[in-house]
């Protein structure tokens, strides 16, 4: 069976790069298809010589500004030339899954997301946009809408990363996904010894639909203390909105942010994601989350168990959600069980089983 991994783009390691790290690992003799490779921040986890880039490589200033360059993304993919190969396995979440493959070839696509931006966010994105940006969008996007759509019937099965993306695939593409979590390493972020602090803690981007603002003023209302950890454009709005109990950590390495999560109160997951992988961190090293009642984290917290929901993106919700999680007990042992069911292991061993068996399907239909 000679399998090649797709990719929308090679360019900063993110979530999705840990899933597409997997199947480099599992299939060693793979090859992984991508519009853009940016060797100098991606270099280090994906060797160049199993990296094949589309034209868009060559385009200049495209390891920057790829996502300004959607229109040539359905045709970087579809000129792929995939037929050498007998498995496709796509990471998508924008245009990878529109390769094109033999008819006896196996085509699954793990969708980390129906492409956000033509679809459910599409208003959130035009209405933050600039002018110009909004004239392309109005013009491009119905037609970027139909391509996802028919791309999608190229597809032989989907695999979502949580209930909530299988249900967006249903809707967008009128197709059914089955759900196969994420990996997490569960091995790396474990409990300490140390006794949990007095602060809530935020590991995240700072976009605006991450809500760290909501997350800001929850605890300035409550003064209570919040450590924010990350970085990006969002940031003087966020600082400008913190009180005095706020404290932005930057960019931290990894041994550096296991500390906080093992040290902290709790967990605070304010947006409506597709997974969320962060939560799931925090849980393995046993500490409670606060989450949207909402997206992925319906999947990966348990109420009552191992963490708190809030039913709103409201500070009064969430103040409501973090004064009973202060009144409860919480068992860290069993938040850490938990978690171990999202482990890199139970990744690996899912996908390969998974690939196994649609594949031996697809040798009895055409033998």
């Amino acid at each position: 069976m000679k399998l090649a991994i797709t990719h929308d783009w090679l360019t900063v390691p993110g979530g999705a790069e840990k899933v597409v790290k997997r199947w480099y690992d599992l299939y060693p003799e793979s090859s992984v298809y991508t519009s853009v490779f940016d060797e100098s921040k991606i270099g280090h986890i994906f060797e160049k010589k199993r990296v094949v880039p589309s034209f868009m490589q060559k385009v200049p200033f495209s390891k920057k500004y790829y996502t300004k360059m959607l229109n040539l993304m359905p045709r970087a993919f579809e000129e792929f030339d995939l037929s050498a190969y007998d498995v496709v396995l796509s990471s998508s979440s924008s245009c990878s899954k529109g390769v094109i493959t033999t008819p006896d070839a196996l085509h699954i696509a793990y969708v980390h997301s129906p492409m956000r931006y033509a679809w459910d966010l599409y208003h959130e994105y035009y209405g933050s946009a600039g002018a110009l940006a909004r004239f392309v969008m109005r013009r491009t996007m119905p037609g970027i809408r139909q391509w996802d759509v028919i791309s999608s019937m190229r597809v032989d099965h989907f695999i979502a990363n949580s209930n909530f993306v299988a249900r967006r695939i249903k809707k967008y593409y009128r197709r059914d996904a089955d759900v196969i979590f994420p990996p997490v390493n569960t091995e790396f972020y474990t409990p300490g010894s140390d006794e949990a602090g007095d602060y809530y803690l935020i590991i995240s981007r700072f976009v605006p639909y991450k809500k760290i603002d909501l997350a800001i003023q929850a605890c300035n209302t409550l003064k209570r203390r919040l450590v924010i950890i990350g970085g990006g454009p969002d940031e003087s709005r966020l600082r400008d909105l913190a009180g005095p109990t706020i404290e932005f950590k930057g960019a931290l390495e990894d041994e550096d942010v296991r500390e906080y999560y093992r040290c902290c109160r709790a967990f605070l997951f304010p947006a409506l994601e597709d997974f969320g992988i962060t939560p799931v961190e925090a849980q393995a090293c046993g500490r409670p989350v606060i989450a949207l009642r909402k997206g992925g984290a319906l999947d990966t917290v348990i109420e009552g168990k191992t963490g708190v929901f809030f039913p709103r993106q409201d500070v009064e919700s969430l103040v409501t959600a973090m004064t009973e999680l202060e009144s409860q007990e919480w068992d860290s042992s069993f938040i850490r069980r938990h978690a171990e069911g999202f482990s890199n292991e139970r990744f690996d061993r899912e996908i390969q089983e998974y690939i196994q068996q649609k594949w031996n399907a697809r040798l009895k239909e055409i033998n």
